[in-house]
Formats: structure tokens, C-alpha cells, sequence
């Protein structure tokens, strides 16, 4: 099936007549009946009625005209998809990502990205969210990655997955409880991640469950929070990814009652990205040609 003949059968359709359709289509009055013609021919039945008062669809054509509908975006569909891959024969990437975000999420999808183009420079810095922020207004980064929410209105954000926030209890011959409850916390030490989101975020979760929280230390380096667990210094409540790797003699538990944050990707409000850029959120969002299925 011809989907240019499907074009002209639509545009008549619109118009209410040959003459009306081949003006907006740019062809003579004829290329547009020998179109309809053939896709009638092949079909074998009609698809419009003709009289002094134009053209319209018959019985069947009316019910066709939604299957060719369905075909002509499928058709712009895939022609979209092939322009944007043309346009991907070079161009840049740039993100910026707080350090678990670009330790664990970032490289397989870069790695998944840069297989599929090549030619596309993709570079990533590691940074504070602030400082993503920053980058971001500054155009020195394209994309950002980030905990949600941010209350800037300069930027467009999606959520990309949820960082669940575990407990680290320090190695023991009696396992800890499993669920934990507030009152097996209550007995612990713990030490903070001295990092302004986070340690907020826990403050707040104890005290919204009315819980005393007991800090031992506060340490800027989550990689030494878990050194100092593991030592049997303290228990800790960090963001899953920023834990890893958790060495096996660390016990590790949900809180009793359930806190994450949100981690998203953010660009630059109302100013134009490049194919690349518009193609590597399609990857961090699963969508377009990265559509799980």
C-alpha cells in the first residue's frame, strides 16, 4: 500500500474534493484521481463517492480513514526516529551528577549511549547538587542529575528512579532484628552523613515519627561512614547508592517506617537542546528508541 496514495485519499477527505486536494498538496487534479484510483484498485472496493457537491467517504472509506490515520503516524513516527538518528552522527553531551548518581546510574547508560553512537561526545562531571545547579544556569552542562525536588523554577525536571534509605548496623554475632523497630534504634549511635540534603532528610523522618536520634559523628564522605560502621564505630542511615559497595559483614535494614529520595534529571527551562541531548533523556527516562518492551 502506497502511503502517499494514503495521503491524497486523506487530504480529499479533509478538502471535500479532487480540485481543493491537489491545491493543497501541490499536484494536478489527475495525479490526485489516479492515486485514488490505484489505492481503490488494490483494495478492490470504494473508497469515496463522487458528486456534484465534491467528495466523500463511503461507508467503508469512513471506517478505512482510521486504519490509515493509524498508519500515516506510525509512518511519521519512524521517519522522526530515523532524523533523529541521522542527527547523531556528532554533536556533545554534557552532564554533571552528584557522586553516587555518577558512580552507579550514569555509566552503563553512558556506555549504553555511546555504542549506539559513537560520534556523540559525552562527558560527565561529578559535583555537589548546588554546584549542578550552578552548571546548568552557567550552560556548562546540558543535563543534571540530581535529588528531587529542586524549588528553582530555571529548570525542567523528571524523576528517573528512588534511592531507598537503609540502616548500616556494624558487624555482630546475633543479627540484628529483621524488620527493625524504633525502639532497636533507639539503642544505636549513629554516625551522619554531613551532607545538607540528607542529614535534613533523616533529622526530619525521626522527628516527624517523634523519635530521638543520637548522633556519634558527622562525616562528609559517605565511603568513610561505611569504613566507620564496619569498624563498629556507629550505625548510619545513608541513601542506598551512596552506601555501595556495602562490604558483606555489614548488616543492613529498612527503616521501620519507609524513607527515599527522589532522583531526577534536570535541564535548563525554555531554551533549545540539541538531538543528542534530547536522545540521552530519552535513555534516562526509558522512552522514544529506548522503550523498554
Amino acid at each position: 500500500m502506497n502511503i502517499s496514495h494514503l495521503k491524497v485519499f486523506m487530504t480529499v477527505v479533509e478538502k471535500g474534493s479532487f480540485s481543493l486536494a491537489a491545491l493543497e498538496l501541490g499536484v494536478s487534479q489527475s495525479a490526485v484521481s489516479r492515486a485514488i484510483a490505484s489505492l481503490e484498485q488494490e483494495l478492490g472496493v470504494s473508497l469515496l463517492a463522487r458528486g456534484r457537491f465534491g467528495a466523500y467517504a463511503t461507508d467503508f472509506g469512513d471506517r478505512a480513514k482510521v486504519h490509515f490515520q493509524q498508519i500515516l503516524q506510525a509512518e511519521a513516527a519512524i521517519e522522526a526516529e530515523a532524523n533523529r538518528e541521522k542527527n547523531l552522527y556528532g554533536g556533545r553531551v554534557r552532564i554533571a551528577s552528584f557522586r553516587s548518581g555518577a558512580t552507579h546510574i550514569l555509566p552503563p547508560l553512558i556506555a549504553k549511549f555511546s555504542q549506539r553512537f559513537p560520534h556523540v561526545e559525552v562527558s560527565l562531571v561529578e559535583a555537589d547538587p548546588n554546584t549542578v545547579e550552578q552548571a546548568l544556569r552557567e550552560h556548562r552542562v546540558d543535563i543534571g542529575l540530581m535529588p528531587l525536588p529542586r524549588t528553582s523554577a530555571d529548570f525542567e525536571t523528571w524523576e528517573i528512579m528512588r534511592d531507598e534509605f537503609v540502616v548500616l548496623l556494624p558487624p555482630s554475632t546475633r543479627p540484628a532484628p529483621d524488620p527493625l523497630t524504633w525502639e532497636d534504634l533507639r539503642r544505636c549511635a549513629f554516625i551522619l552523613y554531613n551532607y545538607a540534603e540528607c542529614t535534613t532528610a533523616v533529622r526530619q523522618h525521626w522527628q516527624y515519627w517523634k523519635q530521638s536520634l543520637k548522633v556519634a559523628y558527622e562525616i562528609k564522605e559517605d565511603s568513610t561512614i561505611v569504613s566507620m560502621v564496619s569498624q563498629g564505630l556507629g550505625a548510619a542511615v545513608l541513601p542506598k547508592l551512596a552506601a555501595l559497595p556495602i562490604p558483606e559483614k555489614i548488616q543492613v535494614r529498612s527503616l521501620p517506617n519507609p524513607l527515599e529520595r527522589n532522583i531526577g534529571a534536570a535541564v535548563l527551562a525554555n531554551i533549545w537542546h540539541s538531538p543528542a541531548v534530547f536522545t540521552f533523556l530519552d535513555l534516562l527516562r526509558g522512552r522514544g528508541i529506548f522503550t523498554q518492551g
